[in-house]
């Protein structure tokens, strides 16, 4: 039996996620009879039946959801393969770092003065967006709070503190010392979740996140809260917002990661200077009176 090839997989996958051939086809920019062909060619390769074909639908049988599964990270890996490559081929490299706008803890001017191995090239996301680009190939390393899946990633600690919340100075909330998540009942978060929650749901579908002064204004005017790092707090103190420490949300650890499969020496000395840098900020702030 033949290996098989990307070309089969990103079929497969396409009408797997369509469950329909001719939607497949369309996004693939294909016919679909050759589509059809290449799928029942797969299925004969394997030994196994991939697909449940109706006259109205297309179904995963068990084999199905699991080459799915795995067709996915293939192609996912393949891609970042050819991302790194490249990017290690250019005539001058660049270590490409992940991370949000002020979300680095202060840390990133000063690792950007010692880190002298390669140029950095910054790659700016929202929320969430460091992981898929360290896993897609986008990005080398990158600093982020703390990922709640950290599959193929190594991370190392930089700073801990506590996480906050911030309202607008006009409301009641703000003349207390500190919150529950209870106090936040009726509150919602700038993506629409309810605060209460304490900010963990994922935003809904198709929210687009906002940077930070937008954040700000949508706090300011009321009707909406925000959970913020300490560190970022620290750095924007507003007239207009109060923030405040919310009981039984757990601390945010800003960490450094990047792909465990990284062999480049380029990557380690970031890591290690920005272990360093964060160490001595620590050191610091704790002798600070």
């Amino acid at each position: 039996m033949s290996d098989l090839e990307t070309r089969q997989l990103r079929y497969f996958v396409a009408v797997a996620e369509e469950c329909h051939f001719g939607r497949a086809a369309e996004r693939l920019g294909m016919a679909q009879p050759p589509l059809s062909r290449a799928i029942r060619d797969l299925e004969r390769q394997l030994g196994v039946q991939l697909l449940v074909r109706t006259t109205r639908q297309v179904a995963l049988t068990p084999a199905g959801e699991t080459l799915l599964a795995d067709a996915r990270a293939a192609l996912e890996a393949v891609g970042a393969a050819e991302r790194r490559a490249r990017s290690a081929g250019r005539p001058q490299p660049t270590l490409r770092l992940a991370l949000k706008a002020d979300y680095d803890g202060g840390l990133l001017p000063k690792i950007l003065d010692a880190y002298d191995v390669l140029p950095v090239e910054l790659l700016l996301g929202g929320r969430d967006e460091q992981v898929p680009a360290l896993r897609d190939g986008r990005a080398d390393v990158g600093i982020m709070p703390m990922p709640s899946d950290d599959r193929g990633l190594d991370c190392e600690p930089l700073l801990t503190g506590p996480k906050l919340v911030a309202v607008a100075a006009t409301d009641p909330l703000a003349a207390r010392t500190s919150l529950r998540l209870s106090d936040l009942v009726g509150r919602v978060l700038p993506d629409g979740t309810p605060a209460e929650k304490g900010g963990m749901d994922p935003a809904p579908s198709g929210t687009r996140y906002r940077d930070l002064s937008q954040i700000f204004n949508l706090v300011e005017v009321g009707g909406n809260v925000w959970f913020l790092p300490e560190w970022v707090a620290r750095r924007f103190p507003r007239p207009d917002l109060t923030y405040l420490p919310v009981e039984d949300l757990d601390p945010v650890t800003l960490v450094v990661a990047w792909p465990s499969e990284s062999r480049s020496t380029a990557v380690a000395t970031f890591v290690r200077v920005a272990k360093e840098l964060a160490s001595s900020q620590r050191l610091w702030a704790s002798m600070s009176p």
